[in-house]
């Protein structure tokens, strides 16, 4: 086990997830406490992911919670809180899609998409920023998209809410720099998880040809490049975009 986080206290959202699961793995095998956020996953499944952590000897915690929910977003923060005493690293990773052309989407599928993938972004770093400014320390990292760089046909909800949040990583950062907290984005591209090993063939062998790489990227390195932004060292880094889809947008 490595020893860069240890005993830094990370709340990552959406934990249970494909991504969210690499990136709860990679920070727990440099020592982190985890605090594993989830919705719609089955209470089963979250309940089995943290068994397989703590197998591992990892230390973690489940906490069921809607964070497009001011209320929700806060209780959460407090309950974490409560049984870790602080939290050190924000991953703000809970995200959904709902692709449908303009024409095609309703108000109440854009009004989703920006609640889940951007208001719980605001919520959850400001249910946290009071106690990180108290200790003069903290890592808050956002997951935009690539999608929020060069837009995507279908998915005008989904590319206002993953650009809106680099424009609030950037203000956020200017707020904290001072104060011993930096607050970062990773933007992936395209990243094999389970999502899209349902995207047809075809479609995928269009995808792939678009990447000058070759390839989709793994969870893993997502979610490395998440443990080196939240690595105490890494303090000379903040209001950033880390892209990472393989050359697909420079």
């Amino acid at each position: 086990m490595g020893t860069i986080l240890k005993d830094r206290v990370a709340l990552i959202t959406g934990a249970v997830g494909g991504i969210g699961r690499s990136i709860s793995l990679h920070l727990a095998a440099e020592g982190a406490v985890l605090a594993l956020n989830y919705l719609v996953e089955r209470d089963e499944d979250a309940e089995e992911y943290l068994k397989e952590l703590t197998r591992q000897g990892f230390r973690a915690s489940l906490y069921k919670a809607d964070v497009s929910r001011s209320d929700e977003a806060v209780s959460l923060v407090e309950r974490v809180t409560k049984d870790f005493g602080r939290i050190d690293v924000l991953i703000n990773n809970a995200g959904i899609t709902i692709d449908k052309t303009m024409r095609n989407m309703s108000p109440d599928q854009w009004d989703k998409v920006i609640g889940v993938d951007l208001s719980s972004v605001f919520y959850c770093s400001r249910a946290v920023i009071g106690q990180m400014l108290e200790r003069g320390y903290g890592r808050i990292i956002n997951i935009s998209s690539v999608v929020g760089q060069k837009g995507n046909f279908g998915q005008t909800n989904y590319a206002a809410a993953k650009a809106g949040i680099i424009g609030f990583t950037k203000a956020l950062a200017l707020e904290t720099a001072k104060k011993g907290i930096t607050v970062n984005a990773i933007a992936p591209g395209f990243v094999k998880t389970a999502m899209t090993d349902k995207i047809p063939k075809d479609v995928m062998d269009k995808i792939v040809d678009s990447i000058p790489v070759g390839r989709l990227a793994e969870p893993s390195e997502i979610a490395r490049a998440i443990v080196f932004l939240a690595d105490e060292k890494s303090s000379y880094i903040t209001g950033q975009v880390m892209g990472i889809n393989g050359g697909f947008y420079m």
